[in-house]
């Protein structure tokens, strides 16, 4: 199943331009690469014409994960997920959890990566009991051709899929893989452009939006939005009402929005870790703009890590970390006290696909994965 890197395979969504130059239109950055050079993201160069990948089918880091990591809390709640990472990254984060593959190199790329063909992952997941595949740890927009092969073959396989992403891919891009992605974990950082410059050297960061409010309106994917509270940067009453406010009127008063306590990382290791009363007051902010859910992330023990009905007050769902217990949920995602519709998918974590035969759920460290990621 598992092999070492091999030949590079050719992009889609590449255009050749005037001049010797390739634009890729995967992303936003909407690249001009000239010949032998790569794009933003660092995993795609432009090679006579064409653009060639260096992370298909390269494997960073895979686990078998509970969704409620990704965080999603209103899909198929309670099950796991086969989680499959990359390498790259068209965003530059300063506080990034995951920069040793996010800021990989090609070359670091071509000699550590493990090759997982998309047939082979789509077996992992049922060997592993896994009722769905996600695309995390990087951003899994620059892994587009690899993702929409596995997503492809995971539908016919009966299993869910999701993104875990910084929002930047294209129109172009989610028309490719929308028929086949069934959840849109979205990254809205911030609400200003001196943040996204700051934070993430990204200038129109606003195309997230127009994205995000695309794969929900256009491909009926569902969207939960994560913003990690970053202390004196985006912990300001002003950017956290935007966001809610955005979330409200543009996705939906049910859209889950899950704001996260930052830890210290990589160049943001001077600053605090996020206080637990900023999580209470961006909790009570996006309550006040109407959201129905809105939970607490990177903490332990929170009252509000549970679903309650916002009709009834059931506590529909409890929550201790990634352990789930399903309490009040009838099986078309609504509370069973009340029949308030709740945003919740729920049919497909009630399968269990069978393990294989063959010896049992396989441990990933002796398929070569032992590391996990955040």
């Amino acid at each position: 199943m598992i092999t070492n890197p091999s030949t590079k395979r050719e992009a889609v969504l590449s255009e050749p331009m005037i001049g010797c130059k390739v634009r890729c239109n995967v992303c936003h950055w909407r690249c001009a690469i000239p010949n032998g050079a790569f794009g933003v993201c660092r995993m795609r160069r432009a090679v006579d014409g064409r653009i060639e990948l260096y992370n298909y089918p390269g494997i960073a880091s895979v686990n078998n994960d509970p969704v409620e990591k990704k965080p999603l809390f209103h899909f198929y709640p309670g099950s796991s997920c086969l989680s499959l990472g990359s390498w790259g990254c068209n965003f530059h984060c300063r506080h990034c959890q995951n920069w040793e593959i996010s800021f990989a190199s090609p070359e670091e790329a071509q000699r550590l990566s493990h090759d997982l063909a998309p047939a082979d992952a789509v077996t992992l997941a049922r060997q592993l009991g896994s009722q769905g595949m996600a695309f995390t740890y990087n951003e899994p927009g620059i892994w587009l051709e690899y993702a929409l092969d596995c997503a492809r073959l995971a539908k016919e396989a009966g299993l869910y899929t999701a993104f875990v992403t910084n929002g930047f891919s294209t129109r172009e891009a989610l028309d490719l893989i929308g028929p086949y992605l069934d959840a849109f974990r979205v990254d809205v950082k911030g609400f200003s452009d001196d943040f996204y410059r700051d934070l993430a050297k990204v200038g129109r960061w606003r195309d997230i939006l127009d994205s995000t409010r695309y794969a929900r309106e256009h491909w009926d994917m569902h969207v939960e939005v994560v913003t990690n509270i970053i202390p004196t940067m985006n912990d300001d009453d002003a950017q956290l009402t935007a966001i809610a406010r955005w979330i409200h009127d543009d996705l939906g008063e049910a859209t889950p929005w899950h704001v996260t306590a930052f830890h210290p990382h990589h160049e943001l290791g001077h600053l605090p870790p996020t206080p637990v009363e900023t999580l209470d007051r961006a909790i009570a902010i996006g309550r006040g703009e109407g959201l129905l859910f809105v939970y607490p992330g990177n903490v332990f023990g929170h009252a509000d890590e549970n679903t309650r009905c916002p009709r009834c007050q059931t506590v529909v769902i409890s929550r201790a970390g990634y352990q789930t217990q399903l309490r009040a949920l009838t099986a078309d995602g609504h509370c069973a006290g009340c029949g308030a519709d709740l945003n919740i998918r729920t049919i497909a974590y009630q399968r269990r696909l069978p393990v294989s035969a063959a010896g049992g759920t396989p441990r990933l460290e002796s398929l070569g994965y032992g590391r996990s990621l955040p």
